[in-house]
């Protein structure tokens, strides 16, 4: 049996995640729901063997990643959430995956594959440490992108950022050169070093390693400014992300 713990202090939503784990999985039993961060620092203190948590994001007493911040757990995490702005701070979260809300079935079902996928190739005591650790540090070095019917493999530490124009993704080097992603921003945050990226807001993607300075913008804002002008990119840290983009620089 699945022992898991929903984090969730909506309880429609609580009750839809609980409806649709019963109707893919049999095997999963939800042992509680939490509704607060207060609420679930006390409890994952007291019972550090759950098999996997369901968390929302935002809670009526703050981020739920504040949990995590408080309290050592080596269980690994789907977070849930209406927005996509957390998804950098997920998967150093011990999350090894993001769904949105309302969520489908289908990308529940996946979720709970992935789980088990990995669950697999670890064991012992220290499995599900590992687990979350691997999630964490198993990033990419070198990212394959397009330049007209070229392959090639781009070194991640000479990508000064990734950006959307026209729903298509694309990379910049160092040497100002834009090339063809074949991936989605959120596809990509998966695999990139957080120490080194940040999704600074839906259009953009930075490397901490190209970035000159930083200012406030419209007071809760940041803009930020790189090594390389002539990219002629205007980025700006959005609201949600501005605090975190803050620590993070200061963290580096």
């Amino acid at each position: 049996m699945l022992n898991t713990v929903i984090i969730e202090d909506e309880k429609p939503a609580y009750e839809n995640l609980v409806s649709s784990l019963a109707d893919i999985a049999t095997d999963v039993q939800v042992v509680t729901r939490l509704a607060t961060v207060k609420e679930s620092i006390s409890y994952l203190s007291a019972h550090p063997s759950i098999d996997l948590i369901f968390c929302d994001v935002q809670l009526g007493d703050g981020l739920s990643f504040e949990i995590f911040n408080h309290v050592s757990v080596h269980t690994p995490v789907i977070f849930i959430t209406c927005y996509e702005d957390f998804l950098m701070n997920a998967f150093e979260h011990n999350g090894i995956d993001y769904l949105l809300k309302p969520v489908d079935k289908i990308e529940l079902n996946k979720s709970l594959s992935k789980y088990r996928m990995l669950e697999r190739h670890f064991s012992g005591q220290q499995s599900y440490a590992n687990l979350t650790r691997f999630v964490r540090d198993h990033k990419k070095q070198r990212l394959i992108v397009r330049k007209g019917t070229e392959h090639i493999a781009l070194r991640l530490e000479d990508i000064v950022l990734f950006y959307t124009e026209n729903k298509v993704v694309y990379a910049l080097d160092n040497d100002g050169k834009k090339y063809l992603a074949d991936h989605n921003l959120a596809e990509l945050e998966l695999t990139l070093d957080t120490a080194n990226f940040f999704r600074a807001n839906r259009q953009y993607i930075v490397n901490i390693n190209y970035i000159r300075s930083f200012k406030t913008y419209e007071k809760v804002k940041v803009q930020i400014d790189l090594t390389v002008p002539e990219l002629n990119h205007y980025i700006i840290v959005s609201q949600e992300m501005a605090p975190q983009f803050r620590e993070w620089m200061h963290s580096a």
